[in-house]
C-alpha cells in the first residue's frame, strides 16, 4: 500500500506548524511536500527592527528544509487547484510549471496587502509584509535622510525627513517606533546644515492606536510614540497620494517622500478560485479546519474562516497567535484522517500580546498582567525567543551588539523601488530582470480598488529604468546595451548579425515565395489597426502563456488575483491550457487603462513581445524600438491598473 501523499501550500505560521507537527506525527509514514515561494520561513513580528538595521535579514529567516525534516521542499506558487483531480498546479521561482498530487491537501497561503480605492497609493507607497520591503525601507530611510543633509533647500529637507506611516495596527505602531530611533541616532551622529531634525508620522481612522489590543496596551504605545516626537493623528488617513507629498482627509497636505502602507492585510485570493463557501475572502472551514464537504481538504492560517469557540458566531482574527495554532490542531487532525488519532476541534486561550517599541520600551500583557517600560521590554524579548523556531541565539547576539555598538547607517542598494511595488501578491519575493512575474505579483489585491500607475514610480523619485534606483535603460551607462551599439546585440544586416530577410540565409520576407503573407493581402493577417484587427493586448493563448509576463494561470475557470477595481472582476484571457485562466490585471478607479508611454518599455522581466511585423510598404524601425504598439513588461498590462 502507497503512502498517503500530503501537499501543505504556504510556510507562514500556519504552514510551518503544520508541517513541522505533520513530520513528527507521522513517523515517515506519509510523503509530505511543502510548497513555498521561498525555501525559509519569516518571523514577521521582528520584521521592524530588520527595517531599522537591528536584525540582519537572515536572523528572522529561519531555513525551511533545515528545520523540517523528512519534508520535501518545493519552490513555487500555486496558481490552480484541482478539487476534483485532487492536483496542485504550480510555477516555479525560473518560470518552470509543475503539478503535485495529493491525497489530503492543507492550505495555509497567508494574506498579502490590502488597497483603498485612494489616489495614487498604488504608484507612491510601499508596504511591509516580506522580507524584501523591509530591506528596501532600511535603504530607502537612510538615503532620504543622507539626502536631506546635503540640501541647502530647507523645504526639500523637509520633505525627505518626513516619513508617513499609514495604518497604526500592530506592524504600522512598531515601524514608526523603530524608524524614529534609527533616524533621530542617523541625525546625532551627523547633523544637517538647515537645522532640522526627522519628522514620523503616524496616521489611522480608528480612534485610537491598535485598537484591536487592549486599551492599556494603546495608551502606552501612543505615549512611547509621542515621546519620541511622533506626529499621531487619529481619525486622519490619506485622501491622495502624489510623487512629492500626501493629501490628508483634514485637509492638509504634508510634503513626502516616504509612504508606507501598513492598513491591514486580506486573504491570499487563491482560496476564491475555488468556488467554495467564503467569509470575506476566508475560507469556511469548521471547528477541526476542514473544509465541509471536503474530506481531503483543510485551511488554516489567514485563508480559513475558523469558527470561534469561545465568541459564537464570530470567527478568530486573523493574527500570527491563532495563525500558529492553527497549524498544530490542523496537522493532528490531518492524521486522525488517515486513521491514527482523534480529531480536535479548535479553541484558543488568549495568553496576551506583545509591542516592541525599541530600545528598552515595549508594552505587554502577558496573561492579562499589563505591563510597559524595561519590564515589557524584557518580556517581549523572551517571547520572541521563544517563539521563534530557529536563529535565537543569533537574534540574541545581535540584540547584545546593538545595545552596545551604533548601527551601521549604509544603503546596499540590493533591492529598488520597482522590486516591491504596493501592489505585489507575493511581497516575499522581489522581483528580479530576467525572472518570469507571476501576474498575481502584478495585479492589485481583490476587494478594494488601487489607482493607475507604473510599479516602478514610486516615493524616492525611481521611475524605471531611466531614473535613479531602477533598472537602468538600454542604451543607457549601467544599462543593457541597445542593438548595433558597442557590446550590444548586433543589428541585422550587421557582421555577426541576424541576416535580414529578403538576403542571402535570412527569413524570406513577406510577399516572397516562401515568405508569410504581408497584412492586407488575401490569406495575410489584418492589419494592426484595422477593422478586423483585435486589440493591442490580444493574443492567442498560447502566445500569451508564453509571452506575457502575467499570464499565469490559476485555478480552474477562475483568476489567481482578482482585479483591483470598485466595480465586478474580471479576468483576463485563457493560458492556452484547458481548464485554466490567467490572472487578471489590475484596472484603474476610473475603469480604464493609461496610455503605454512612448520608446522602449520599462521591464523588471523578460524583453517585451515585439508586436506583429510592419505592413511591406511601411519603413523599416530605428534600432531598439519595437514596431507597432509598444507593450510593457513590468508586470502591469498597457491598459490596466493596481
Amino acid at each position: 500500500m502507497s503512502r498517503p501523499r500530503i501537499v501543505i501550500v504556504g510556510a507562514g505560521f500556519a504552514g510551518y506548524r503544520t508541517a513541522r507537527t505533520l513530520s513528527r506525527l507521522t513517523r515517515h509514514q506519509a510523503d509530505i511536500t511543502l510548497l513555498n515561494p521561498t525555501d525559509y520561513f519569516l518571523y514577521l513580528p521582528l520584521l521592524p527592527q530588520v527595517a531599522a538595521g537591528i536584525l540582519e535579514p537572515r536572523r528572522v529567516s529561519v531555513s525551511l528544509s533545515g528545520t523540517l525534516p523528512h519534508v520535501r521542499l518545493v519552490l513555487g506558487e500555486a496558481d490552480g487547484i484541482d478539487l476534483d483531480g485532487r492536483t496542485v498546479h504550480y510555477t516555479g521561482p525560473e518560470g518552470g510549471e509543475g503539478t503535485l498530487a495529493y491525497d489530503r491537501l492543507v492550505l495555509a497561503a497567508g494574506s498579502v496587502n490590502k488597497l483603498l480605492p485612494i489616489p495614487g497609493v498604488a504608484e507612491h507607497a510601499h508596504g511591509f509584509r516580506g522580507l524584501p520591503e523591509a530591506l528596501y525601507l532600511r535603504d530607502h530611510v537612510t538615503r532620504q535622510v543622507e539626502l536631506a543633509a546635503a540640501a541647502d533647500d530647507r523645504a526639500e529637507c523637509a520633505a525627505r525627513c518626513t516619513f508617513v506611516v499609514v495604518g497604526a495596527g500592530y506592524t504600522g505602531t512598531e515601524v514608526a517606533a523603530h524608524g524614529a530611533m534609527y533616524t533621530d541616532a542617523q541625525v546625532r551622529r551627523h547633523p544637517m546644515r538647515t537645522g532640522m531634525r526627522p519628522r514620523w508620522m503616524l496616521l489611522d481612522v480608528a480612534p485610537r492606536v491598535m485598537p484591536e489590543m487592549d486599551e492599556r496596551l494603546s495608551r502606552t504605545a501612543e505615549r512611547v510614540l509621542r515621546q519620541r516626537g511622533v506626529d499621531v493623528r487619529m481619525g486622519t488617513s490619506v485622501k491622495e497620494a502624489t510623487h512629492d507629498g500626501v493629501v490628508l482627509t483634514d485637509g492638509s497636505t504634508v510634503d513626502t517622500r516616504t509612504l508606507v502602507w501598513c492598513v491591514g492585510v486580506r486573504p491570499d485570493p487563491l482560496v476564491e478560485s475555488l468556488g467554495l463557501p467564503m467569509e470575506r475572502g476566508r475560507l469556511l472551514v469548521d471547528p477541526h479546519l476542514q473544509v465541509p464537504g471536503r474530506p481531503e481538504l483543510f485551511a488554516c492560517g489567514d485563508v480559513a474562516a475558523v469558527p470561534d469557540l469561545n465568541q459564537p458566531g464570530q470567527y478568530t482574527p486573523m493574527t500570527a497567535q491563532h495563525a500558529w495554532r492553527h497549524g498544530k490542531v490542523c496537522a493532528h487532525n490531518v492524521v486522525a484522517s488517515l486513521g491514527r488519532g482523534q480529531r480536535r476541534a479548535y479553541r484558543h486561550r488568549d495568553m496576551g500580546f506583545v509591542v516592541d517599541l525599541g530600545g528598552a520600551k515595549a508594552a505587554a500583557n502577558p496573561l492579562g498582567l499589563p505591563m510597559s517600560g524595561p519590564a515589557a521590554g524584557a518580556v517581549t524579548r523572551g517571547y520572541h525567543l521563544a517563539a521563534m523556531p530557529g536563529n535565537r541565539v543569533r537574534v540574541a547576539a545581535d540584540w547584545l551588539l546593538d545595545a552596545v555598538l551604533p548601527r551601521q547607517a549604509v544603503q546596499l542598494g540590493l533591492v529598488r523601488s520597482w522590486s516591491v511595488p504596493l501592489e505585489s501578491s507575493s511581497p516575499e519575493v522581489a522581483r528580479v530582470p530576467g525572472r518570469p512575474e507571476q501576474s498575481g505579483k502584478d495585479a492589485g489585491t481583490a476587494g478594494t480598488a488601487g489607482t493607475a500607475g507604473t510599479a516602478g514610480k514610486h516615493a524616492d523619485g525611481d521611475e524605471g529604468k531611466k531614473q535613479p534606483g531602477g533598472e537602468p535603460a538600454k542604451g543607457q551607462p549601467g544599462g543593457e546595451p541597445g542593438k548595433n551599439q558597442p557590446g550590444g546585440e548586433p543589428g541585422k544586416n550587421q557582421p555577426g548579425g541576424e541576416p535580414g530577410k529578403n538576403q542571402p540565409g535570412g527569413e524570406p520576407g513577406k510577399n516572397q515565395p516562401g515568405g508569410e503573407p504581408a497584412k492586407n493581402q488575401p490569406g495575410g493577417e489584418p492589419a494592426e489597426r484595422g477593422p478586423d484587427a483585435a486589440s493591442a493586448g490580444s493574443r492567442s493563448h498560447g502566445e500569451r502563456a508564453k509571452r506575457s509576463q502575467s499570464g499565469s494561470p490559476r485555478a480552474s475557470g477562475k483568476p489567481r488575483r482578482a482585479v483591483e477595481a470598485a466595480g465586478p472582476r474580471s479576468a483576463r484571457g485563457g493560458s492556452g491550457k484547458p481548464g485554466k485562466s490567467s490572472r487578471a490585471s489590475g484596472t484603474g478607479s476610473a475603469g480604464k487603462r493609461p496610455t503605454a508611454p512612448s520608446g522602449p518599455s520599462r521591464s523588471a522581466g523578460q524583453p517585451a513581445d515585439p508586436g506583429p511585423e510592419p505592413p511591406a510598404h511601411q519603413p523599416p524601425p530605428g534600432p531598439d524600438i519595437a514596431p507597432g504598439p509598444v507593450r510593457r513588461t513590468d508586470g502591469r498590462a498597457v491598459e490596466g491598473d493596481s
